[in-house]
């Protein structure tokens, strides 16, 4: 199980952040986001994104302190004043449980000494959207994209026109 803390969300300036950061927590193999700060439209809006594309991702609401100290995988957290990340994705792959932890305001230095790994992806300012989609990417070596979410909406790949398969249409 992979599950994203997202850490310091504030409502009025990062809520369309935080939904890009579950979307991509979504799309790229995670199982789950944990938010920090209760939002319930960030949940209803990834809570409505599954029912309709698939897939059983959640979103819950915790005190990040105590979320990772009840962690029982790995935790690894995306900065970029961490190892870089080739030199300890095949270690952390060896991990099936693994909180992945992402900030978006300042992230309180007590982070980097709660976790398992620090992962610079990349050491220049980036977005946290970025850090996970690559984290995520290299964990599961792409496979992630083979995966059927068997959602009543599926995407038929096509070179020249939107195509969009709807489970029970009438």
């Amino acid at each position: 199980m992979i599950v994203v803390l997202r850490l310091g969300h504030r409502p009025l300036r990062d809520k369309r952040i935080t939904t890009h950061v579950g979307l991509v927590a979504r799309a790229f193999g995670a199982d789950g986001m944990v938010l920090t700060v209760r939002d319930d439209k960030i949940k209803e809006k990834l809570d409505d994104v599954t029912n309709r594309w698939g897939g059983n991702f959640f979103v819950e609401f915790s005190d990040w302190e105590d979320y990772i100290k009840r962690w029982k995988g790995l935790k690894v957290h995306l900065t970029m004043y961490g190892l870089p990340i080739d030199e300890v994705i095949s270690e952390i792959r060896k991990y099936k449980d693994i909180l992945v932890v992402v900030g978006a305001e300042k992230v309180p230095s007590k982070i980097f000494k709660l976790v398992d790994y620090n992962v610079a992806i990349g050491n220049q300012p980036h977005s946290e959207i970025a850090a996970l989609a690559i984290f995520l990417d290299r964990y599961f070596e792409g496979n992630q994209f083979k995966r059927d979410f068997k959602g009543k909406f599926r995407i038929i790949p096509s070179n020249h026109s939107k195509i969009v398969f709807v489970k029970n249409r009438r």
